[in-house]
């Protein structure tokens, strides 16, 4: 493994950044190279990208500024100028773990499955990919269990596999990719905008409009590093992300929305939602398990605790997924149910509203 896997291990493996671990204080190795002793003075992140050809010099320099790479014990910055003899290190704080995916006997909800793609409908509270915190009884574990037989599928190839991802309190449709083939087509048009994926989810208050369409980069909020947080487009920070969303119900404190995603961002709508006043129902990281709005009396506190106890999660589910389908060239649609959760939170903002009128 080189050194920019293991930097991916650290950030881009789990699909949340709330299922990071915290560390504890001690910094473990991941990671060594010494310099030849003819080796030319130049800066550490221009010397590790030439000699790490898998390694991109940003991320580098990220993980550099970051404190994880260090010269002879002792961390340094990107501008850092290598001498011959130096020990390079990569500094982590949490221990190697083997992150190769095995098969484990874990249930899936196949929506639909042909020799080149799998559609599943994943449940709340599972794991995407393995990763900080979260080394099996995931998604990809499951998948491998379920693709034991096909000889071609090898989980821990990349270009076969998952093509995109969910949080782990989400529920709803991912696709699978069998082949080599189908995942270079399928990863195209998620890159391109041509796939369609709609999420249907709770939000806290009411909307003036019945809709609308946010637009803020995203990116690692500096004061907690497990949110994310909303910048201005033209800052420069964060990642572009636009989502649309569309009024489905009213429940007056409450709205069920569609939200439709034009870029595919960690936490883009739970993100999105809290930038504009609305956070997701239950959503704890975004503010969303505290009254935001409604009364201020006993038996509405107690209602909502309620409908907290019903749903304990986001209130957001990944309800429809379409694709050309990478081999045939057809256009494959799917839609899945709200799972029991979510539905029993709706049915109950469903009857207060009609109390109410």
């Amino acid at each position: 493994m080189d050194l920019l896997e293991e930097i991916d291990d650290l950030e881009l493996m789990t699909d949340d950044p709330s299922e990071e671990l915290e560390g504890d204080g001690q910094l473990y190795e991941h990671f060594r190279m010494e310099v030849d002793k003819g080796q030319e003075s130049v800066r550490i992140d221009k010397f590790l990208s030439e000699h790490q050809p898998h390694s991109s010099r940003n991320r580098i320099q990220k993980a550099a500024d970051a404190g994880f790479i260090h010269v002879n014990d002792k961390p340094v910055k990107s501008n850092y100028k290598v001498r011959p003899g130096d020990v390079i290190t990569l500094m982590l704080d949490r221990p190697h773990y083997d992150t190769t995916i095995k098969p484990e006997d874990i249930p899936l909800e196949v929506v639909y499955e042909d020799e080149y793609v799998m559609v599943i409908n994943k449940p709340a509270g599972m794991v995407v990919h393995p990763g900080c915190g979260n080394f099996n009884g995931t998604l990809v574990n499951a998948i491998a269990w379920h693709l034991k037989d096909l000889a071609s599928y090898d989980p821990n190839d990349p270009e076969v596999g998952l093509v995109h991802r969910i949080d782990k309190d989400t529920s709803g449709l991912l696709v699978v990719a069998k082949t080599p083939d189908a995942k270079t087509s399928l990863g195209k048009q998620f890159f391109n905008k041509t796939t369609h994926r709609s999420y249907n989810a709770l939000v806290w208050g009411n909307f003036v409009e019945d809709e609308g369409r946010i637009e803020g980069n995203i990116g690692r909020d500096p004061k907690d590093r497990l949110r994310m947080e909303v910048f201005a487009p033209d800052s420069e920070i964060g990642k572009p992300a636009v989502t649309h969303y569309k009024v489905l119900e009213r429940y007056g404190y409450t709205t069920l929305v569609e939200c439709i995603l034009e870029t595919g961002r960690t936490h883009q709508i739970r993100a999105h939602m809290k930038h504009i006043g609305h956070p997701l129902f239950g959503d704890e990281r975004y503010g969303g398990t505290e009254i935001l709005r409604g009364e201020r009396t006993a038996s509405y506190k107690a209602y909502i605790q309620n409908c907290f106890k019903l749903c304990p999660r986001q209130a957001l589910h990944a309800k429809t997924l379409g694709f050309v389908h990478p081999i045939y060239g057809v256009q494959m649609d799917f839609t899945s149910e709200w799972p029991d959760d979510m539905k029993a939170l709706i049915d109950k903002w469903r009857k207060y509203i009609k109390v109410k009128e």
